[in-house]
C-alpha cells in the first residue's frame, strides 16, 4: 500500500506544494464498507455497528465504530500520507477538517441501494457520493469560490473500496435478494461495474482527478464466509472468489476506460487479493498463536473473537470473522 501513496502522489509533481510538515496532498476522500468505516453507522439503525467492545481495543479513543481493533487501512494511508489525524467520518466532520477529507464508508455498504439492507440501514455508494456533493458546497463557502474549490479538490486523493457486500450481503443471500436468480454472475459483475462507473463519474463532475479504486479481495477464503456458506472441505469457497474475479476483471478494465474518457483523471486499480490482509485472514487461526480466545456470535450477530486486550499482539492477524485487525492491515505497509 505504500506504493499505492508513492504512484498517486508521485504521478504529478505539478499536484501540490506542500512544505516539509504537511501532507502530501491536501485532502483525502474515502468511500466504501466496513473495512474502511470509522462511524458513520454509530447512530443508524443497523446491526452493522462496531462502537462496542472488543472493536477499538487497541486504539487510542476505544471503540469509534471502525469493524477492527484497531486502525483501518484508510488510517495507515492518511498516517503515511502526512496527515497528523485519521480522517473523520461523515456524520461528525465540521469546520477546517473538511478541507482535508472525510471518510464516507458505511458497515454493509454496497455498490447497490439494496445491499446490505436485511441488517438494517447503511449508506450505500450512491448516497455516499451525494454526502459528497454535500461536503463539496461546504469546502466552496470556506475557500470562497468555486474555482479555488475545485483547484483543491483536484489535487486531492479519492480512495474507493467497495463491492464485497455486493456478494455476501446480497447476490449470495438469496433468501433476502433477488440478485441471483435476475443475474448469472458474469451479469451482475457487469451491472455492479456498470453503476460503480456512474458514481466515479459524478465525483468526477465533483472535481475527484486522483482516484484510487480497490478490487474485491479473496472474500471466499473470509472466516466468516466459509463458515456460513460451508466449503465442502475445499480450503476457500471458490464460486465465491470467482464471483470476485469477474467483477475485478471488469473493474480493471472500467478504470482503464475511464482513464481514457475523463480528461485530466489519474484512475488507479489497486489488486487487493494480493495485500496480506486477504491471506492472513484466512490463515490467522494458524499462523500465530491464540490464547483464551474463542469465536462467538454477539448479540448483533456479527462474528467477534473474545479475550482481552492484552492478549491481542501487534502481529495477531484476526480480530473479527470479516475483517482484519489493527496488525493484519498494518503488514500492508512493511
Amino acid at each position: 500500500m505504500i506504493l499505492l501513496v508513492f504512484l498517486l502522489v508521485m504521478a504529478s509533481s505539478s499536484w501540490y506544494e506542500v512544505a516539509a510538515a504537511d501532507p502530501q496532498v491536501p485532502c483525502f476522500f474515502i468511500f466504501g464498507d466496513s473495512l474502511n468505516d470509522c462511524g458513520n453507522n454509530n447512530h443508524i439503525n443497523t446491526k452493522a455497528k462496531a462502537n462496542y467492545k472488543p472493536y477499538g481495543i487497541d486504539f487510542p479513543d476505544g471503540a469509534t465504530g471502525r469493524f477492527t481493533n484497531g486502525r483501518t487501512t484508510v488510517d495507515f494511508l492518511a498516517e503515511h500520507l502526512g496527515f497528523d489525524n485519521p480522517i473523520p467520518p461523515f456524520t461528525t466532520a465540521k469546520g477546517e477538517k473538511i478541507l482535508q477529507g472525510i471518510n464516507y464508508a458505511s458497515g454493509s455498504a454496497g455498490i447497490l441501494d439494496e445491499t446490505g439492507k436485511h441488517l438494517g440501514h447503511n449508506v450505500a455508494l450512491g448516497t455516499q457520493v451525494q454526502n459528497h456533493q454535500i461536503t463539496l458546497s461546504r469546502i466552496v463557502a470556506r475557500k470562497g469560490d468555486n474555482e479555488t474549490a475545485a483547484e483543491h479538490l483536484n489535487a486531492c486523493v479519492y480512495y474507493m473500496a467497495i463491492g464485497s457486500n455486493d456478494y455476501l450481503n446480497n447476490y449470495f443471500l438469496p433468501d433476502h435478494y433477488k440478485t441471483s436468480n435476475e443475474f448469472s454472475v458474469e451479469e451482475f459483475a457487469t451491472h455492479l461495474v456498470s453503476t460503480y462507473g456512474d458514481r466515479i463519474r459524478t465525483l468526477y463532475g465533483y472535481g475527484a482527478r486522483k482516484i484510487a479504486v480497490v478490487g474485491v479481495g479473496k472474500i471466499g477464503c473470509v472466516p466468516r464466509t466459509m463458515d456460513l456458506f460451508g466449503t465442502n472441505g475445499t480450503k476457500c469457497i471458490q464460486n465465491v472468489n470467482l464471483a470476485a474475479q469477474y467483477f475485478n476483471k471488469q473493474l480493471k478494465k472500467l478504470v482503464v476506460d475511464l482513464n481514457k474518457e475523463l480528461k485530466d483523471a489519474k484512475l488507479i486499480y489497486i489488486n487487493s487479493s494480493k495485500l496480506s490482509y486477504d491471506d492472513a485472514i484466512r490463515f490467522s487461526f494458524f499462523r500465530f498463536q491464540v490464547h483464551n480466545e474463542r469465536m462467538l456470535q454477539s448479540e448483533r450477530r456479527w462474528t467477534v473473537c473474545e479475550g482481552q486486550s492484552a492478549l491481542f499482539e501487534q502481529k495477531r492477524v484476526c480480530v473479527l470473522g470479516f475483517f482484519p485487525s489493527d496488525g493484519g492491515q498494518s503488514q500492508d505497509f512493511r
